[in-house]
């Protein structure tokens, strides 16, 4: 009885402060010349674009959460990536970008707020695509992590997510992609020739089902700040404290969240515009 009136007391919560996120309500994208502005955790975005939800190589997933919005450039580049999928790796399922005019979510993120972030799903099958085509919010990303190994699941993992995962990398807009340490070791692993385009994929926790991709700052965007410059080299020999870190950290060994930094006040403005 006591855990239900605490899984009750959860959830009403939740509700309230879904409810209570004034950015959530927005009535849609603002006027005026596309805007990443402030930090990507303390941000907003003027001129958003909504990703079509079907494209060439690509499908948006959890239309109900209405985080299918971008900068211009985002949307570019998912478009991008998946003209590459359709190029025999499969088809990419897109989760969250944000939402239209950016700024702070209900639930889910702490990122994503200036329309420069995507979490992109690990499975590429067509198949999910078809069965998505009658609910796409019942269907959860699946994890490449083994569940008997601390390592990869070598039956879901295969060189399409390396290909991927290289082309997003590579990309010109790209500045980093957060995947789990795991994966980021395979890619040094088996990596052969070029490899300045691992210095972009860096480790962190979760990640282990999607990556997520984060633009740099435009130069349209001069109130855009931009994210500390990733250090030289391909990061591989940097791996080892993450690879003894729980994918995923407990409350006793999370690290304690960064000091966030204020929003613009550009962003009250964006907020209020009808």
């Amino acid at each position: 009885m006591l855990r239900f009136i605490a899984t009750l007391t959860l959830g009403l919560a939740l509700a309230a402060s879904a409810k209570a996120n004034v950015w959530s309500e927005a009535s849609g994208p603002t006027g005026g010349a596309p805007k990443a502005i402030g930090d990507t955790s303390a941000g907003c975005l003027q001129g958003s674009k909504r990703l079509p939800e079907d494209g060439e190589g690509y499908m948006a997933m959890h239309l109900e959460r209405d985080r299918i919005y971008g900068h211009p450039r985002l949307i570019d580049t998912i478009k991008s990536l998946g003209r590459r999928a359709a190029r025999g790796l499969g088809i990419l399922h897109v989760g969250d970008l944000g939402m239209a005019r950016g700024g702070p979510m209900p639930f889910g993120h702490r990122s994503h707020q200036t329309g420069l972030d995507v979490d992109v799903w690990f499975d590429l099958h067509p198949s999910l695509h078809l069965k998505a085509n009658q609910d796409r919010s019942n269907i959860k990303a699946f994890s490449l992590l083994s569940p008997v190994s601390n390592g990869l699941n070598y039956d879901l993992w295969d060189e399409n997510h390396a290909i991927i995962l290289k082309a997003a990398a590579q990309h010109p807009e790209a500045d980093r992609i957060f995947v789990n340490a795991r994966i980021k070791q395979e890619l040094c692993r088996t990596t052969q020739g070029d490899r300045d385009w691992l210095r972009k994929i860096r480790p962190w926790f979760y990640h282990e089902d999607h990556f997520h991709l984060r633009l740099a700052c435009p130069d349209d965007s001069p109130s855009c700040v931009r994210q500390k410059a990733i250090p030289l080299g391909d990061g591989c020999d940097a791996l080892d404290g993450w690879l003894s870190k729980p994918s995923e950290p407990t409350p006793q060994k999370k690290p304690p969240a960064p000091p966030k930094p204020l929003m613009p006040p550009e962003c009250r403005a964006i907020l209020a515009e009808p």
